[in-house]
């Protein structure tokens, strides 16, 4: 099998040859198929704090994919041989055991995994779908609905309308609720109009007006929350994704005597990843994509970091599709 290898901060992931994995009793090896580029991963190239958190280094990168079970363990009987899926990054019952941070991950040709963190994915969804799901698709839904407790008639800020923020807007119109944008970025703006945003603006402070009952940072910069936490109306939430910084200065009087609930949100389960699936079989969903091979992940990662890419970008693994966009 072929991988990419992250070491440690500051050194560029490796692609590497290494045997092919095989699966312990309640595992199951995979055929990648597809591989989301996430901006975490971008941060932990650039930022030491991160080496916290990935202890398996040097370790295969990559916590959001998809393939085919080509292999199956002893123990396993919910899965076969043929099966596709998509790969919660988070163990369920173990959350810190995560794929790419704490054992190897999806930005591999081959893929062995605890079947419990594998999702059935449906005939409707495509490879490319199955993989964003997992992390940002997951991560979206988690923080809009499980965590924000977002719901039909909700007015709903969302902060960051890239690849996770675009999730986020299309599921919360699909769920009926009223969504205001906000993205420093242009382009991101006009997408954000496009798909249905009753407002957008360029700063958070700006939706001060509206007073969104949940707003949801998928930016993180610091200012961006303690933005928020002026925006939100009166006994709002305040959820927390984006880890651009890891700090923030915010104003507790406000947060006292608006009555205020913040919330951080990471990750998801299995279960947010097949109501992802849902909205993606509905039609409601249709986030989009940039697909490069697998061979120019490390490419990949540059172009995330310059922030050159629309949507979500997806390496295309084990597969014949030569097509440099998906929409």
């Amino acid at each position: 099998m072929k991988g990419w290898l992250f070491t440690k901060t500051g050194v560029a992931p490796k692609l590497i040859e290494k045997e092919d994995p095989t699966p312990k009793d309640d595992e199951v090896v995979l055929d990648i198929k597809a591989a989301g580029l996430c901006h975490s991963d971008v941060a932990a190239l650039e930022d030491p704090s991160w080496m916290n958190l990935i202890t398996a280094a040097p370790v295969i990168f990559g916590h959001e994919c998809a393939g085919v079970v080509s292999k199956v363990g002893k123990k396993v009987k919910d899965l076969k041989i043929g099966d596709r899926v998509g790969v919660s990054p988070q163990h369920p019952v173990n959350p810190l055991d995560a794929i790419g941070y704490v054992r190897d991950g999806g930005y591999a040709t081959k893929l062995a995994v605890p079947a419990v963190q594998c999702v059935p994915l449906p005939d409707k969804v495509n490879f490319v779908q199955g993989a964003s799901a997992t992390d940002a698709g997951m991560t979206s839904y988690h923080a809009l609905f499980t965590v924000g407790k977002a719901k039909r008639g909700m007015k709903v800020g969302i902060i960051g309308i890239g690849g996770l923020g675009q999730f986020a807007v299309q599921m919360a119109i699909a769920k009926g609720c009223i969504v205001y944008a906000v993205d420093i970025n242009k382009d991101s703006r006009d997408l954000a109009s496009s798909l249905g945003c009753k407002s957008v603006y360029s700063k958070v402070s700006d939706l001060k007006a509206d007073a969104p009952e949940l707003i949801v940072d998928f930016a993180g910069t610091g200012k961006t929350t303690a933005d928020s936490i002026k925006a939100v109306a009166f006994k709002g939430t305040v959820v927390i994704v984006g880890m651009m910084k890891l700090t923030s200065n915010i104003d507790t009087y406000l947060m006292i005597t608006k009555q205020l609930t913040v919330k951080g949100s990471n990750g998801g389960t299995p279960e947010d990843i097949k109501g992802v699936y849902k909205f993606f079989e509905s039609g409601k969903l249709n986030p989009e994509f940039t697909t490069i091979p697998f061979e120019k992940i490390d490419k990949g990662l540059e172009m995330l970091k310059s922030h050159s890419i629309k949507g979500r970008l997806v390496a295309l693994i084990n597969q014949d599709e030569k097509k440099s966009k998906k929409k």
